[in-house]
């Protein structure tokens, strides 16, 4: 029958769907069911109905839908059940059930005979309805019940409690028959006639209520980037999740609203938005346009002061809003709006002279209360807004001063942010005066909350403005504190050459005599910069003076600074006294409170463990650094961003794949403009699993402004992607753009060099061994010597690092790794490189060492050793399976057919798992993968993998040799295969 159709795919809903599904499964067996389905409008109450009646259509029920509209107080009897009997009436297919109840066939007439007898009228629509699930199964669908007349719930009840919901006597035929009911939630106040017919018939045996909440976060995300054709912004995309709140028609809207210049509420959701409000009495609207003004949520005595009507009127406007659910009642004797677009709409319609004086009014009660911490970011809002704009710097700052003490960042930024705004507005004389009270060091304090907050280019930004407001008459201590502060910001966003011109001119701008604390954090700035730039001299000497003045002075957390630096320009990270140094730093900072500089010295102390391979150790260190990361508020900044990829790239790297995407989701959901940071290792273990997705979202990270973290992680997966589809162009081009993005000023280059060389020499491999076998000597030569271009680099790299250090365990791994695929390009394949290689890889790297047995497992049977090609096979095998590595495992099933490499087990028993035992004998029957599924419950896909399995297992080349090679062995016999 006619149902809606929709361009827009459902995303969620899964639970709902599942549970009317059941209904509809237990009325196509004769049980006869109802769901009455409760949501507030736009929730997607209608979008669910219609998937589940398509559903139903296409599993052969009939689907019959009845609207009920909101004609106000003239309501047309049996509205939404004329809508049914004229579809019925239109389709010959059900002329006769029709014809044998006239008493409904006069219903749609209209005549007065049709409803003389309410009772012999709803007989025969229940008979209709029982008849017609004689010729199918029946879904009756009804919507918007909060509309329904009074004739329409009154038929409703007798369907639903005496008629087709009871099963029939004297064995009569059941009623295969599901009705779905919906109504918006709401619109139920407190009078609304169809509240107590829904308490009647929830109490039914047979009818039950499901309730649609709104959406969740990631949901409404999908939902937005569906129903938009270009792609757009993240920023965007979750300042609509946030408004929307779980609504799908208000995210539809806010999305077609990204279309146009209008900046707060669409006009026409705006307009849906305010009908109940303008139901209201003129009382409660004016509480409601008070309660509008003071946020979207309001305490009762605040509300009663800025009112200004007596407590009787108050309670009585209260309770009528609350009964239309426009507000409803919080925690602590608040009200809040129930959607903060209502709020938003209600705000929206306020004139501006009545907002301004509102605004006003709410920011003299709150400073009239006291607790000025607490109320100083509202105050502010309110003083703005009012626009008194010297009491909303005011304001601002003291906001900025509460946000900071908190540890929020994000909200200190705001509120410096507003105060900077306003600083031209407001006279100099009515300015806050007091240390720190200049413009300069308030937006001096703005970069560092940025810096705090994650928001690196904005800290960037905000310290050049700074510079730009310092002058000659500027303190010398104060300018030479921006340019370190804008030299420690350009380093976050890999400005390193500009960082070291800064921190140097900081550093000429106060003597080192008298010793000062500006001077010591300027070396110690200048230290970093200069090491980043390969200064690796002037910093060694730098570090030394600072860390000798800074004792002196006792500047406790610059000294744990300068340490850092030192364990690192040393070497030191892998050994134990440079350990032991940073553990020092450690303490020291946590003596000072120094939340930054403690993180600092917990991430060199994984970095150590990293590097040295010690990669169970680095995970305790990591661990201890979030969590000081989080006690501070700082999540967001630079140091914990570093610390939770690497937990990734170590939970990657040991093999717990599923761990590592865990911590992955829950990273992209508080930090989802982290790019690299927090997708990198969780991209690796999807392109190893196969995920088709891998590619788009790598390539996603090179959009927009340059980002080196996001640049390497794409790199890292795009040539692996390519290597792996066989497109040496591809990954050659690749890692060529990567470490040419990703070399600084100087020409160094970048430490994932070896990594990306390795990759691409594996393409580079296989085409050069495919021409040699194709008997193109000439372009097999020319892909050597493109092996030959990349593997110097490479050794370079590994052997130097990025600072004079030869590279730890992994990226000598990478080096063998790189070396094998090498002499597999030049010369062909090498046990001894691969043998090498995969001993290499024993730190950990666990998907990494199985890539690499494949290859000695080639190797192997390229030099006849077929034995030992076999146990290294089994081997990879068995980390692929583990891991999910699909695509490895289908090579690894391929070269085990191929090379003959299965062998019966010794003992006598199966090598089959018992589950492959089952598709085996299903096999032998001649089933397809799509017939195991449906015979073992499992998918189609999961049914490929276990035959892959097999055919790899008993080294066949197809599935009938399969099957013959297990009756040979006795894996099978022939009385368990007879079908």
């Amino acid at each position: 029958m006619s149902q809606t159709s929709f361009s827009t795919p459902l995303i969620g809903r899964e639970d709902e769907l599942a549970r009317l599904s059941g209904m509809l499964e237990r009325a196509r067996g004769g049980e006869a069911g109802a769901v009455l389905v409760a949501g507030d409008a736009g929730v997607g109450k209608t979008r669910v109905l219609d998937e589940v009646a398509g559903r139903a259509a296409s599993d052969g029920m009939i689907v019959l839908s009845g609207h009920c509209v909101d004609l106000g107080d003239v309501g047309l009897p049996y509205l939404p059940f004329t809508e049914v009997l004229g579809v019925l009436a239109g389709d010959e297919r059900f002329a006769g059930v029709l014809g044998a109840h006239p008493v409904v066939e006069r219903l749609l007439g209209g005549g007065t005979d049709a409803v003389s007898d309410r009772l012999r009228l709803f007989e025969g629509i229940a008979g209709l309805l029982a008849e017609l699930s004689g010729i199918a199964p029946v879904l009756l669908v009804l919507e918007d019940l909060h509309w329904a007349d009074q004739s329409s719930r009154d038929l409703l009840r007798f369907l639903l409690s005496r008629g087709i919901l009871q099963r029939p006597a004297g064995g009569a035929p059941a009623s295969r028959l599901a009705v779905f009911a919906s109504y918006r939630a709401d619109d139920l106040h407190r009078r609304h006639p169809l509240r107590p017919l829904l308490a009647e018939l929830v109490r039914l045996p047979a009818v039950e209520r499901l309730e649609l909440r709104p959406l969740g976060d990631a949901e409404v995300a999908r939902l937005v980037r569906s129903v938009q054709e270009r792609p757009l912004p993240d920023g965007t995309v979750r300042r609509i999740v946030e408004r929307a709140e779980g609504n799908a028609f208000y995210a539809e809207e806010l999305v077609a609203a990204t279309d146009t210049d209008f900046g707060g509420v669409p006009s026409g959701l705006a307009d849906v938005l305010l009908i109940r409000f303008e139901q209201l009495s003129d009382t409660a609207q004016q509480v409601l346009r008070t309660a509008a003004v003071a946020g979207r949520r309001v305490g009762h005595d605040l509300l009663r002061e800025a009112v200004g009507i007596p407590e009787d009127e108050l309670e009585s406007a209260l309770r009528e809003a609350v009964g239309r659910q426009l507000l409803v009642p919080g925690d602590g004797d608040t009200y809040a709006f129930r959607h903060a677009l209502a709020r938003e709409a209600v705000y929206a319609d306020l004139l501006p002279g009545e907002r301004a004086r509102l605004h006003g009014t709410f920011a003299r009660l709150l400073a009239e209360r006291g607790r000025p911490a607490e109320t100083a970011a509202e105050r502010a809002h309110h003083y703005r807004e009012s626009h008194d704009l010297a009491e909303a710097l005011a304001a601002s700052l003291e906001a900025a001063d509460h946000a900071h003490g908190v540890g929020a960042p994000a909200e200190e930024l705001r509120h410096l942010e507003a105060a900077l705004d306003l600083w031209s507005s407001v006279e100099p004389s009515a300015r806050p005066s007091g240390e720190g009270d200049d413009r300069v060091t308030v937006t001096l304090r703005a970069s560092a909350a940025a810096a705090h907050a994650g928001e690196s280019h904005r800290a960037v930004s905000l310290t050049r403005s700074a510079l730009a407001g310092v002058d000659q008459d500027t303190d010398h201590e104060l300018a030479a504190r921006v340019r370190y502060t804008l030299a420690g910001n350009l380093m976050s966003v890999d400005s390193l050459t500009a960082a070291y011109a800064y921190s140097s001119e900081a550093l000429a701008l106060i003597p080192a005599d008298p010793p000062s604390r500006t001077w010591v954090w300027a070396a110690a700035t200048h230290v970093l910069a200069a090491r980043h730039v390969g200064e690796n001299e002037t910093a060694l000497r730098v570090a030394r003076e600072a860390l000798r003045i800074a004792e002196q002075l006792q500047v406790t957390d610059a000294r744990a600074d300068l340490l850092i630096s030192l364990a690192t320009l040393e070497g030191g990270r892998r050994r134990p006294e440079g350990r032991e140094r940073l553990r020092e730093a450690w303490e020291l900072a946590r003596q000072a409170g120094t939340a930054p500089v403690e993180m600092r010295a917990l991430f060199n102390l994984a970095v150590g463990c990293f590097e040295s391979g010690d990669l169970e150790e680095c995970l305790p260190w990591l661990a201890e650094g979030l969590d000081r990361a989080r006690r501070a508020g700082l999540l967001s900044s630079l140091y914990p961003l570093e610390m939770r990829y690497l937990r990734l790239l170590v939970l990657y790297t040991l093999g717990r794949w599923d761990e590592c995407l865990r911590f992955a989701a829950a990273d992209a959901e508080v930090l989802p403009a982290a790019g690299g940071y927090t997708v990198a290792p969780a991209l690796y273990v999807a392109l190893a699993r196969g995920d088709s997705t891998a590619v788009e979202r790598a390539r996603a990270l090179l959009e927009g402004p340059f980002d080196w973290m996001g640049t390497l992680v794409a790199g890292i997966a795009l040539t692996d992607a390519a290597a792996l589809r066989g497109d040496a162009e591809a990954a050659v081009e690749r890692m060529r753009s990567t470490v040419e993005a990703l070399t600084d000023d100087k020409g160094t280059l970048p430490h994932v060099t070896v990594r990306l060389a390795a990759l691409a020499l594996s393409a580079v491999a296989d085409r050069a061994a495919e021409l040699r076998l194709t008997g193109d000597a000439a372009g097999a030569r020319r892909w050597a010597d493109t092996a030959t271009e990349l593997v110097e680099p490479a050794r370079t790299m590994a052997r130097c690092g990025e600072e004079g250090i030869p590279q730890g365990p992994e990226g000598m791994a990478w080096l063998a790794r790189a070396e094998a695929e090498w002499t597999r390009a030049v010369a062909g394949p090498d046990v001894r490189a691969w043998a090498e290689a995969v001993e290499a890889f024993g730190h950990g790297d666990e998907y990494e060492r199985a890539r690499c047995r494949l290859r000695l497992a080639e190797a192997l049977l390229a030099a006849d050793d077929r034995e030992g090609a076999a146990t290294e096979a089994r081997a990879a095998r068995e980390t692929a399976v583990r891991l999910g590595a699909t695509p490895l495992l289908e090579r690894l099933n391929t070269l085990v057919r191929r090379g003959r490499l299965a062998e019966p087990a010794a003992d006598g028993s199966s090598p089959l798992t018992a589950r492959e035992q089952d598709v085996l004998r299903l096999l032998a029957l001649g089933r397809s993968n799509r017939q195991i599924g449906e015979e073992l419950y499992i998918t189609g896909k999961t049914a490929s993998v276990h035959v892959s399995n097999i055919l790899a297992k008993l080294g066949a080349a197809s599935r009938t040799e399969a099957v013959a090679i297990a009756y040979r062995q006795g894996l099978i016999t022939r009385e368990e295969t007879v079908g």
